[in-house]
């Protein structure tokens, strides 16, 4: 043998994946993702089910506090809440954002462009749940829609169904309060974003959006086809995203839920919040709409409120308008939305989620 075919051979041997087929390299990369997911969820699950005894640990033996006291039960409360919300988060933010990379705003209105009434409204609705849009997107995403020739009604199925409805509350309300509590407030929420949209779509109310809107020009973005490894580094950066804009806000709330943990008797929420009071639903979404917060922000606040005697249906109206009826929103929206459509949209939205609170309220 020659010096150049030993060199030969030993380049060979020294990248034998170079002839490999790129069906065995693609299969061997998906088995280390799956090899690293497996031992990372395995942590994950480790670490999530001893947050009770650190928290415990931390509150009583770290810092010495009485138990059974005021003090040492909110403590506690957010000691515990914090890392177990945040931890949630992560992990749903992850999954969705894996799912997020297959929509972008140009595929998600190719999917509703030429649908008609009610099956459009169900449609935008559902992809309402998985898109990464919230109400700070309204505008750019309005404009995109009308140009695209989708229904009036079918835009605002979306638009109701983006904020209110959202993964990040699906999964935090499930790791709280069960599946039971997730899918009513999943099929609550799209049920008032699809009749919503519906409403809004037999009014016809198009010479209520702002004439510029309808001359503008959308250029379609090129959408390529992403791998694994990309879709893998999508998601990471979602959870880097997201949780860096809403961590401050989760803190807050697991702060406000643990003072109403601790210090609030129990049961004394039912004296206003509970299904006896017939003025506790509407008062909730009034009491919603101002304050301002993403989804996460808000369900440690609803798991402290229905732990002290509020009623679910009064707690889902609250949440809902605290989301999906935001007074930033409609400050947004009035740049592509007369004064008339903006009130119509609130007002049928709001209308929807009361009756969600008191049919809830009667039910549960």
């Amino acid at each position: 043998m020659t010096t150049s075919d030993k060199q030969a051979c030993c380049s060979c041997g020294a990248d034998s994946t170079a002839g490999a087929p790129s069906g065995t390299v693609a299969a061997a990369s998906a088995g280390r993702y799956i090899l690293y997911a497996v031992i990372l969820l395995a942590a994950w699950y480790g670490l999530y089910h001893s947050l009770a005894a650190i928290a415990g640990w931390i509150t009583y033996s770290l810092l010495h506090l009485t138990r059974g006291a005021h003090l040492s039960s909110a403590v506690e409360f957010f000691i515990f809440e914090t890392p177990k919300v945040l931890m949630l988060l992560t992990l749903v933010v992850f999954g969705v954002g894996i799912v997020r990379s297959y929509f972008s705003p140009e595929r998600t209105r190719k999917l509703l462009a030429g649908r008609r009434e009610f099956t459009g409204n169900i449609l935008a609705a559902l992809l309402g749940v998985v898109t990464p849009f919230c109400s700070c997107s309204a505008v750019p995403l309005f404009i995109g829609f009308v140009t695209a020739g989708i229904p009036l009604g079918v835009t605002f199925s979306f638009l109701v169904s983006a904020p209110m409805v959202n993964e990040i509350a699906l999964a935090l309300l499930f790791g709280l309060f069960g599946w039971k509590v997730a899918a009513i407030y999943m099929g609550t929420g799209l049920l008032v974003a699809i009749v919503a949209g519906m409403v809004i779509g037999r009014l016809h109310m198009e010479k209520h959006v702002e004439e510029w809107v309808y001359q503008t020009v959308v250029g379609e973005a090129v959408v390529g086809t992403m791998t694994w490894k990309q879709r893998v580094r999508y998601g990471l950066d979602a959870v880097r995203d997201i949780v860096k804009k809403v961590w401050l806000f989760i803190a807050l709330g697991i702060a406000i839920g643990a003072g109403i943990h601790g210090y609030v008797p129990e049961g004394f929420l039912a004296s206003f919040m509970g299904k006896g009071a017939w003025w506790s639903v509407p008062l909730a979404v009034l009491l919603g709409v101002p304050m301002y917060s993403n989804a996460a922000g808000i369900i440690p606040i609803v798991q402290a409120l229905l732990g002290k005697g509020a009623a679910l249906g009064t707690v889902l109206a609250f949440m809902m308008s605290v989301i999906g009826l935001s007074l930033p929103e409609a400050i947004i929206l009035r740049n592509v939305l007369k004064v008339r459509l903006i009130v119509v949209f609130f007002s049928v939205v709001a209308v929807g989620i009361l009756i969600v609170g008191y049919l809830f309220n009667v039910i549960m």
